[in-house]
């Protein structure tokens, strides 16, 4: 009874926010305060630290109940806010290769949902070590991410004061930031840079990330969209001019040189463009091109 009721308190103290604390750094959109995981925590420990000096499990079944409400608010929470990464991710960044981070919650969420349903469903020796598996896999998955997560630092820039209204933006300001982008972004191919952000854009054309946001709102996208369609088009114009000089190509090829690190980001944003996928164009451009 000591060493279950000892391993359980142990548990509470280590894993369980270490995982939720883990995914809150993870999303690096704002830094979020950590002082709530001790507050959301302790009534656990305190039981924990209670049933051990008393060796009773009376206070168990409460404790499982409260972990269990825990999880499901965690989970919404951590659902909600990953969705406004995600927004904040698009919005700044033009590629999301190892920035996002929606697939490792939904792993997260499935290995804590084990976790409750272990200490529901069974008390046999069967059940402690899964728990303990469980608890190593989790331990690994969360050490891997880590490190295979970008480091989003990009450099500060001066924000408009809280009480300070934002601009007005009107028909020539947007205009203007069209004519901007033209000469500084298109024409000069700036787009094809892998790691260009919004906060890099605004300062190559003279410009700032409100403006910009807002001419991208006028055009029902975001920055991640405007960057994804400047490539894409590239990417056509480049695979195009190849056909008609006959060289030798491969769509990879023409992804690296039309500003994309990876093939399979090329691949999913082509196809949420062009609403097809690159090897059912080209294969269609191949038929139209024939007499």
């Amino acid at each position: 009874m000591m060493t279950d009721l000892i391993g359980g308190l142990l548990d509470s103290m280590t894993i369980f926010p270490l995982a939720i604390i883990v995914m809150l750094n993870m999303l690096q959109d704002r830094q979020r305060p950590l002082w709530p995981i001790a507050l959301m925590i302790a009534p656990f420990v305190v039981g924990g630290v209670f049933s051990v000096a008393t060796l009773s499990y009376a206070l168990i079944p409460m404790l499982y109940v409260y972990l269990l409400l825990l999880s499901v608010c965690i989970l919404i929470y951590m659902v909600r806010a990953t969705r406004q990464y995600g927004r904040w991710l698009r919005d700044n960044y033009a590629d999301l290769e190892h920035k996002e981070v929606w697939q490792s919650f939904v792993v997260l969420a499935f290995i804590l949902l084990l976790i409750v349903f272990y200490a529901f469903v069974s008390e046999s020796p069967l059940s402690q070590y899964a728990m303990q598996l469980i608890g190593i896999v989790l331990i690994g998955y969360l050490l891997w991410r880590v490190e295979t997560l970008n480091s989003l630092t990009p450099e500060p820039e001066t924000e408009t004061h809280p009480l300070t209204p934002s601009p007005r933006v009107d028909g020539e300001t947007l205009s203007n930031t069209r004519q901007l982008l033209q000469e500084h972004c298109i024409d000069t191919q700036l787009y094809l840079r892998h790691d260009l952000t919004l906060l890099q854009l605004t300062r190559a054309i003279g410009t700032n990330r409100f403006y910009l946001n807002q001419y991208f709102s006028s055009l029902d996208t975001n920055y991640n969209g405007f960057i994804n369609d400047l490539r894409i088009n590239h990417f056509m114009s480049l695979y195009r001019n190849a056909v008609a000089a006959h060289c030798s190509f491969t769509a990879q090829q023409l992804a690296l040189e039309s500003g994309y690190n990876s093939y399979s980001t090329f691949r999913n944003a082509f196809k949420r463009k062009m609403g097809v996928s690159v090897t059912a164009w080209m294969a269609n451009m191949k038929g139209l091109e024939k007499p």
